[in-house]
């Protein structure tokens, strides 16, 4: 018995070839991939959720300055956010540590990394009390 190659039909390739030039302004359009489209801030304001008690808080950090909220301790290593000229996202990577009655930090970060505006759930701080989200990013 001869073996027979498989070739794709005439219509897949076809469909192959028409799908380049549909998706080139798709992938032009990821402004995620162009780091000069995403500007620097130095200021981030974060919202607070003190699960036990309902109180949402208000805080605004500088960047690389730690902060405490409750028994977290809260650094803010980079803010970023895109000009108004782009659809609007912000950025900004964290790193969120325990701190215990003593006001001893913990070694170990129970949170490290990047926390979207727009989507708090992709990354998100998993703490049995507290909630933390990114609001805004500031220049000034």
């Amino acid at each position: 018995m001869a073996r027979r190659r498989f070739a794709f039909p005439a219509r897949v390739m076809i469909g192959a070839a028409m799908l380049g030039p549909l998706l080139a302004p798709l992938l032009a359009s990821q402004a995620f991939a162009d780091e000069s489209r995403w500007l620097q801030g130095k200021h981030v304001e974060l919202q607070a959720l003190d699960k036990i008690t309902a109180r949402i808080a208000t805080i605004e950090a500088e960047v690389g300055m730690p902060l405490q909220y409750g028994s977290l301790q809260i650094t803010v290593h980079g803010c970023t956010y895109r000009p108004p000229t782009l659809p609007p996202e912000i950025a900004a990577f964290m790193e969120v540590r325990t701190v215990d009655h003593n006001d001893v930090v913990a070694d170990e970060a129970i949170f490290s990394g990047w926390m979207f505006a727009s989507s708090p759930a992709v990354n998100a701080l998993e703490h049995p009390v507290y909630d933390v989200t990114v609001l805004a990013c500031r220049k000034d």
